[in-house]
């Protein structure tokens, strides 16, 4: 059986696993991303990652053959190298990730957007496993999506494909205004939808500034707290609408939802479903809507699979 390490670099940490043939995840370990040292100290660290992992495998007599990446940022799939990032990550635009983990490592390295990788991984082994074409939307600290077809990411002519939080959003206003968003424009999306944007939607309605983040604002919502209810509702609500209209749009056998929002319970789900549904045109109606299942291995299965798929 092939043998190739997948791995998900995201802005805090980086994880990564010896992926089979098979999409089983025979090791997995993690390091700290040095977000703030620029791309070639990332590198270091991602190969140093890699040569553990490979290390491991070796001793129990698996050889690795590649290495499957998702990086976070706007990643050009066929050259290998970082587009554009955000100040997440200091550094990283402009680095050339499959020379350099190249010759860090030895191996073949194939990379692409850390969240098409994720829906990879859904489409291959998690909730759309068997589908011909997904759409994944994730709802976490951002809004980020995928729409899969026949086991291939659609990337876009300049490899923006995906960006499913930054289109407008008749939620992201307050008494008028448009919400900024993180990626410098207002009345986006992911300004309303975002996990952090509940949070501050809870302080615009006149929540206390004693509650920290988002999650506490969902443990007041759990006791009937109205303002919480109110922020949690309005974020799901535009998650909801916005997915709803991708549908219509892109008409995908199956609707992955992913993220922390995803994973919240029943109080963000029903509303965001509800939503949805009422975006939905007639032949879409019975759409599945599914949540993702593979949790913290759905990047790195997803990244192998650029090599083994």
């Amino acid at each position: 059986m092939q043998y190739v390490i997948g791995v998900d670099l995201g802005g805090t940490k980086t994880a990564a696993g010896v992926v089979g043939a098979d999409g089983s995840v025979l090791f997995m370990d993690q390091t700290p991303t040095r977000n703030r040292d620029g791309g070639e100290a990332i590198l270091d660290a991602t190969a140093a990652l890699v040569a553990s992992l490979r290390g491991r495998a070796a001793a129990e007599g698996i050889e690795v053959s590649a290495i499957g990446m998702g990086s976070a940022g706007v990643i050009d799939a066929a050259a290998g190298t970082v587009i554009s990032a955000t100040d997440a990550i200091l550094g990283w635009s402009g680095t050339d990730i499959r020379t350099g983990l190249g010759a860090r490592t030895g191996l073949q390295v194939s990379v692409v957007n850390d969240v098409h990788a994720h829906a990879l991984g859904e489409a291959w082994l998690g909730a759309a496993a068997g589908t011909d074409s997904s759409l994944m939307v994730a709802f976490g600290t951002g809004v980020g999506g995928s729409f899969v077809v026949n086991g291939h990411p659609l990337l876009g002519h300049r490899f923006v494909g995906g960006h499913v939080g930054h289109f407008a959003s008749p939620y992201a206003y307050h008494d008028g205004t448009a919400l900024d968003c993180s990626c410098g424009h207002v009345g986006h999306v992911e300004a309303i939808a975002s996990g952090p944007a509940i949070h501050a939607s809870y302080l615009r309605f006149g929540g206390s500034a004693e509650v920290p983040d988002t999650r506490a604002v969902f443990d007041l919502a759990r006791t009937g707290d109205a303002t919480a209810l109110k922020a949690i509702g309005t974020g799901a609500g535009a998650a909801g609408q916005a997915v709803g209209g991708m549908v219509n749009i892109l008409d995908p056998e199956v609707v992955v939802v992913s993220g922390g929002l995803a994973d919240a319970g029943e109080l963000w789900w029903g509303a965001m479903e509800r939503a949805l549904r009422q975006e939905l045109l007639a032949p879409l109606a019975d759409v599945p809507v599914l949540r993702a299942t593979l949790g913290n291995t759905a990047a790195i299965a997803g990244a192998a699979s650029l090599v083994l798929n």
